[in-house]
């Protein structure tokens, strides 16, 4: 805490913060704003910016924003896409992000064991420690948690946000079980410096991170920091077929048949018919190519502290 006036702390001297949010995940009267004030106070922070996202800016030019006005930390509040758009914003500047899961999912703040209580992320946020995560392009457009094609995608076209609200995760089971029957179609898989591997896929999923929700271990050697992608093929049609292939993951005994797994730095997938594709549950359009690399120790993230 910095110098004080008159017994109290200079607010000149205060570290300052950004708090961006997605406005879509307050509830009117919540008291979210009060709340993080108050945090802000009792952990020494002065009064943060407040930057709101909207349709046609979720988190980057907001944090780029902030930034520039010069905080030491930028708070992502709200889902999965924020958290991404914000890392972006702050990526290679050295300014700090804390999160503060609000979304359906919060994938990466599970993988990174941040705490689903506000106040508890809040706290993390404004006392933690900062560690060095990769961030991922896949068609030169950022990520952190996963990036997928196929099916994961078609599910998250087909849930709507009033879904959402209303079931939670579930939405996203309601969803899939329209596409188990689809049949996969054949792409080629380019990782590195290997020759290419033609194979059937149902769905691609790309992640930094392995865990989804529920603790489901897809991605089970993924690691944020280690600058290494970790892929995977799922081959599986119809309720048998998605079953066993299910099973194996959570027994983490692969058939080759049904799960093709990559390791590597930088992977071209191309596919004979355009597909649908997202990155961090944010459905990006369709493409018969994807071109995924690497960006190794590029956000700065606050965790726990030791």
């Amino acid at each position: 805490m910095g110098p004080t006036v008159g017994g109290a702390p200079d607010p000149a001297q205060l570290r300052r913060a950004a708090v961006v949010v997605n406005p879509t995940k307050l509830a009117a009267g919540d008291g979210f704003r009060e709340a993080v004030c108050q945090s802000m106070r009792k952990f020494g922070w002065g009064q943060p910016i407040w930057l709101e996202t909207t349709a046609g800016d979720p988190g980057l030019g907001r944090a780029r924003e902030a930034v520039a006005a010069g905080v030491e930390l930028v708070l992502a509040c709200g889902g999965d896409g924020t958290v991404t758009s914000c890392a972006a914003g702050v990526a290679g500047t050295g300014v700090a992000l804390a999160i503060v899961p609000m979304g359906t999912g919060n994938l990466l703040a599970r993988n990174l064991g941040l705490p689903a209580d506000i106040a508890a992320a809040l706290e993390v946020g404004l006392t933690g420690r900062d560690q060095s995560i990769d961030a991922w392009t896949a068609n030169g457009t950022p990520f952190l948690v996963m990036a997928g094609l196929g099916l994961d995608a078609r599910m998250i076209s087909d849930t709507s946000e009033p879904l959402k609200k209303r079931l939670g995760w579930a939405a996203y089971a309601v969803s899939v079980i329209r596409h188990l029957r689809d049949r996969p179609v054949w792409v080629t898989l380019t990782a590195d410096s290997e020759p290419p591997v033609r194979l059937r896929s149902s769905a691609l999923i790309v992640g930094n991170v392995g865990c989804l929700r529920g603790g489901v271990p897809l991605l089970p050697d993924a690691r944020p920091d280690d600058g290494m992608l970790d892929a995977v093929a799922l081959n599986a049609r119809g309720w048998a077929g998605w079953l066993a292939l299910t099973a194996q993951i959570l027994r983490q005994r692969d058939a080759a048949s049904r799960a093709t797994r990559v390791v590597c730095r930088e992977l071209v997938v191309e596919c004979g018919t355009a597909q649908p594709w997202e990155i961090d549950g944010e459905l990006m359009g369709t493409t018969t190519r994807l071109v995924i690399a690497a960006h190794p120790d590029r956000v700065l993230v606050r965790l726990p502290g030791e």
